[in-house]
């Protein structure tokens, strides 16, 4: 499933003393099983952004299509729209309500008028596709759950509406280190495993570089970068200027060059890093 912004412009009160343009001329191609980090510093429009592609909000100006199928047109549900497209806000697990964690993801299923053996097996499906196990936290309340459990059952509870594209605004916020690196692996099963197009929005350049394939960068409401990870991190400057920085061992290695070291300067992760640094001591003779 593709997803395609085209001349994009969004304001927030129109009219009013509190008018403020937040999207302006965004164009954006999605495609079909990519994996793209949105980043961009506070109130750079991402989160508005994505409220557009399933319709949460309307253009002032412009077209969103998901499939080429303009979402806007008269003959489009948006309904059908927002189950192709699963949006995670930030906190999803606030949005918990019911007595116990299968009621819970099961909500969503059961309104689209599903019968109960297919609402068990979405919920089923959907709970191990986090990574929870089905049978130990299908009849607790949500609410007895660890943060980062709850936080992987409220994003149980989009993914049992089965759609094709998902979209995550800051995923792991809030979350302790065990919390995060647990639920930074299952979205990464979920784009290598299952196929998912994900989308996410996140402050974290270590976040981004570990998982995303793609980076779009965002600045004052339009998109002022867009390419392959370790490209947009060699544009230092630009992410500078932008209120963003770099991986921290993608500036380490820049450091390191800045001090004459002879070290590629493109390394994203904490891995990378240290091959690359194995090598440079090995060149220069302090390892063997």
């Amino acid at each position: 499933m593709s997803i395609r912004v085209e001349g994009l412009y969004y304001t927030y009160n129109p009219g009013t003393p509190f008018e403020r343009a937040a999207l302006e001329d965004v164009n954006l191609d999605i495609h079909d099983g990519e994996f793209i980090g949105i980043i961009g510093e506070t109130g750079s429009g991402k989160s508005t952004l994505i409220q557009h592609f399933n319709g949460l909000l309307k253009p002032t100006r412009g077209r969103v299509l998901v499939d080429a199928v303009d979402i806007w047109q008269r003959d489009v549900r948006l309904k059908d729209i927002r189950q192709k497209v699963g949006l995670v806000f930030q906190y999803p697990e606030h949005q918990l309500f019911e007595e116990t964690v299968f009621a819970d993801v099961a909500f969503g299923p059961r309104n689209l008028g599903l019968d109960e053996d297919e609402i068990s097996r979405r919920v089923r499906r959907a709970i191990e596709m986090v990574g929870l196990d089905f049978e130990a936290v299908r009849d607790r309340s949500p609410f007895e759950l660890s943060g980062g459990e709850m936080r992987r059952a409220a994003i149980a509870g989009v993914l049992a509406m089965e759609p094709s594209v998902l979209v995550l605004d800051e995923p792991v916020s809030g979350l302790d280190p065990r919390g995060r690196d647990e639920l930074l692996r299952e979205m990464e099963t979920l784009h290598r495993e299952f196929e998912y197009t994900v989308v996410l929005v996140s402050h974290s350049m270590e976040d981004v570089a570990r998982l995303a394939k793609r980076l779009v960068v965002m600045h004052e409401g339009r998109v002022v970068a867009d390419g392959p990870v370790r490209e947009v991190f060699c544009m230092t400057d630009l992410l500078r200027d932008t209120g963003l920085g770099v991986p921290q061992v993608t500036e380490l290695m820049h450091e390191l060059a800045r001090r004459g070291k002879q070290v590629r300067t493109d390394m994203l992760t904490v891995e990378e890093a240290k091959a690359e640094l194995l090598r440079l001591l090995r060149s220069e003779g302090r390892v063997r």
